[in-house]
């Protein structure tokens, strides 16, 4: 299936990826609806990866409600995130292309600032914006600690246009490209992200690593901002748990076909983060907030775990 409601060339396309979100993708397209920038110079490129619940007929709804709106609407029936961006990428008309996740809202100056930037920095290949959480809870957890903020899909690196540091990478909730890093570098690696529920992921990691390879530009952006649910569910143990599992798994699935060298640079690189997560145990808990600490090393643990067995039982 696919519908279309726009046949004009867009600036840019924002593509949203949903798997059985019926609970946020009204919210997250409504969001579209206040932005600043003119209807006509960007487009949504809407992805449903084959959602068993109601978000087909939600998102067929709105569409048919808000015809000046520019929505493609697609239906990817393999399952997977990163089938899901492809496709996007795929479907997407303009010469940037913004991913946001579908339970994430932009403000209404998000497609605004990201021309203007894109204008003035030429030679940036990569951005990635501040990605603000809303806690359904109502409260930050008391384990969470900026070190494992990124589990949350969420990031802010400050108020100043930064350059990434190595290591450090966009978060899917609130990155674009431009469309010619996929014509160099390809698309995104279809055996890592998620699948349906599962936790896996490496995708975002994987693609900056080849783009930085070919000596690309990626930069942090602070006035492109998303407000990003965290469901009540992401803030037990177990998901971070499978979360760290996942990380670890997806780790191994990328490296695996690089051979000697990278897998001892990762193993170099999980001892340094050893090494530094004892210092923040220390840390933590000489400031009276243990469960931080622990945390952390626990969460490390599940990662090496996934590194050396997989997401094995």
């Amino acid at each position: 299936m696919k519908t279309e409601t726009n046949n004009e060339l867009p600036h840019l396309s924002i593509v949203v990826c949903t798997y059985n979100r019926a609970k946020y993708i009204l919210r997250n397209l409504k969001s579209f609806t206040t932005q600043t920038l003119p209807f006509n110079e960007f487009e949504i490129v809407l992805v449903n990866n084959n959602s068993p619940d109601n978000t087909d007929e939600l998102c067929v709804d709105f569409i048919s409600k808000h015809p000046n709106l520019n929505i493609t609407y697609v239906i990817e029936t393999n399952q997977g995130h990163t089938f899901a961006r492809n496709r996007g990428i795929h479907e997407s008309k303009a010469d940037l292309i913004a991913f946001i996740d579908d339970d994430a809202f932009v403000r209404p100056e998000y497609c605004k600032n990201i021309i203007e930037f894109f204008a003035s920095y030429s030679k940036v290949d990569v951005i990635g914006g501040k990605i603000i959480p809303i806690y359904e809870s109502g409260k930050e957890p008391d384990w969470m600690s900026p070190y494992l903020l990124t589990l949350m899909a969420a990031q802010d690196m400050g108020e100043k246009i930064i350059k990434f540091p190595s290591g450090k990478f966009p978060i899917g909730a609130n990155m674009i490209y431009r469309k010619k890093v996929f014509k160099k570098i390809g698309v995104f690696n279809t055996e890592l992200g998620r699948r349906g529920s599962g936790l896996e992921g490496g995708d975002e990691k994987d693609l900056i690593h080849r783009l930085r390879q070919f000596g690309g530009s990626i930069y942090y952006v602070p006035n492109v901002i998303v407000d990003h649910i965290i469901g009540e569910h992401r803030e037990k143990m177990q998901y971070i748990k499978a979360m760290g599992i996942g990380v670890g798994t997806s780790e191994r699935t990328r490296i695996k076909k690089e051979g000697i060298a990278m897998a001892t640079k990762k193993i170099i690189e999980e001892l340094f983060k050893w090494g530094a997560t004892g210092i923040l145990f220390f840390y933590y808990s000489i400031q009276g907030q243990f469960v931080k600490g622990w945390t952390l090393a626990k969460f490390r643990f599940w990662v090496l775990r996934g590194l050396i067995i997989g997401n094995k039982q």
